[in-house]
């Protein structure tokens, strides 16, 4: 039980890697404290991980409105009297009409836009939770990136890029900061993941083009959600107390 009497704070987790993530940490012991901006999603999240057995808190939240989150983490730190792990799992290209386009073709409402969704959330939930973690002296921040961050993904926007990078970015300096305080902070940068979100993008593709990229990962399959919410436990888990600073790229091989 890697994460007995845990108290993870985990955004976007009605759907996708956020819900994976929780699935995990609830059926290990942690108190689950889910934060989505839909109630009726994050309703189905958190009873269904209460039926599995686990301990589940649903908190309804905007994570780009820092009023909301900062109530929402003051509350969860009053009722809990710590925070031990902080998944931001808001992050995604899909909130524009046309996500892979070239840069010349993203309106300044587009840049703006997946710049906002990538990097906000990350900032105000990272700014709300850190001051608690570092009186702690302990916690663990899980950050989302891509390998479009890193430049490895041709189907990728150039905003989603210098988002995702971002976090990358972020993520590395922040380990200066909040290693002195016994805090850990790490990414993972996957590539292609087949959630509810993708996966409409996904069954659009020709049966051609779905085989060029599985051809293309050396483990011959596309990432489902599974797949990186793996990494994230690890990451979030004891296993990784001398880690920081680290984005790891959960790929299944895939290179380019």
């Amino acid at each position: 039980m890697r994460f007995k009497n845990k108290v993870a704070l985990i955004t976007a987790v009605a759907n996708g890697i956020g819900r994976a993530t929780a699935e995990i940490m609830a059926r290990e012991g942690a108190i689950v404290v889910g934060v989505d901006n839909h109630q009726e999603r994050l309703d189905t999240a958190m009873d269904s991980l209460i039926k599995a057995g686990g301990i589940a808190h649903g908190r309804l939240c905007n994570a780009l409105e820092q009023d909301q989150v900062d109530a929402v983490v003051a509350g969860v730190h009053k009722e809990f009297g710590r925070i031990d792990i902080l998944v931001n799992a808001v992050g995604g290209s899909t909130i524009i009409a046309k996500p892979s386009a070239n840069l010349e073709e993203h309106s300044l409402d587009d840049w703006q836009r997946v710049i906002k969704f990538n990097l906000d959330g990350t900032f105000l939930f990272s700014h709300a939770v850190i001051p608690i973690m570092k009186a702690q002296k302990s916690g663990k921040i899980v950050n989302l990136a891509s390998i479009a961050g890193r430049g490895m993904s041709v189907a990728s926007g150039g905003a989603y890029a210098a988002a995702k990078g971002g976090i990358i970015a972020l993520t590395r300096k922040l380990s200066f900061e909040l290693g002195p305080y016994g805090v850990n902070i790490n990414a993972i940068a996957p590539s292609l993941t087949l959630t509810e979100r993708i996966t409409p993008h996904w069954n659009q593709r020709s049966p051609e083009a779905q085989q060029n990229q599985i051809d293309s990962t050396p483990l011959r399959r596309v990432a489902v959600a599974s797949d990186q919410a793996k990494v994230i436990c690890f990451l979030a888990s004891a296993d990784a107390d001398f880690v920081t600073g680290l984005t790891i790229d959960v790929t299944g091989g895939q290179s380019g």
